[in-house]
C-alpha cells in the first residue's frame, strides 16, 4: 500500500493550496481517510478527516472554514483543500488512513503518506 500526497509549495498568506492524496495497492471506499500536519520543532497534529461515504467530516478547530476534506472513491483518492492560509500553516502534511473499516471516528491510522510541504510566507 502506497499513499503519495502532492499539492504542497510555497504561498503566500492568504492564498489556496489545494493537496491531493492518491491511495494505490488496495481501496479505500470504507475507511476513514485524514490529513494531519507537523510543524518543525512541534508534534503531529490533526487536520481533518473524511468518513468513507464522503458525506460526514470533522476538523480541527483551528482550520474550521478554511479548509475543506473530499474524497473521489472512484480514484482512491483524497483532498485537502486550503484557503485563507496562514504563516502559522506551514508544515509537512500527511494524509492516512484509517486502521479499522467503517469505524468513524477511527481509534488508529494504518497507513501514511510520506508528507507534502506546505510554506506560507506573510
Amino acid at each position: 500500500v502506497q499513499l503519495q500526497a502532492s499539492g504542497g509549495g510555497l504561498v503566500q498568506a492568504g492564498g489556496s493550496l489545494r493537496l491531493a492524496c492518491a491511495a494505490s495497492g488496495r481501496t479505500f471506499s470504507s475507511y476513514v481517510m485524514g490529513w494531519f500536519r507537523q510543524a518543525p520543532g512541534k508534534e503531529r497534529e490533526f487536520v481533518a478527516a473524511i468518513a468513507w461515504s464522503g458525506v460526514r467530516a470533522y476538523y480541527a478547530d483551528f482550520v474550521k472554514g478554511r479548509f475543506t476534506i473530499s474524497r473521489d472513491n472512484a480514484k482512491n483518492t483524497v483532498y485537502l483543500q486550503m484557503n485563507s492560509l496562514a504563516p502559522e500553516d506551514s508544515a509537512a502534511y500527511y494524509c492516512a488512513v484509517a486502521t479499522y473499516p467503517l469505524q468513524y471516528p477511527p481509534t488508529e491510522y494504518a497507513y501514511w503518506g510520506q508528507g507534502t510541504l506546505v510554506t506560507v510566507s506573510s
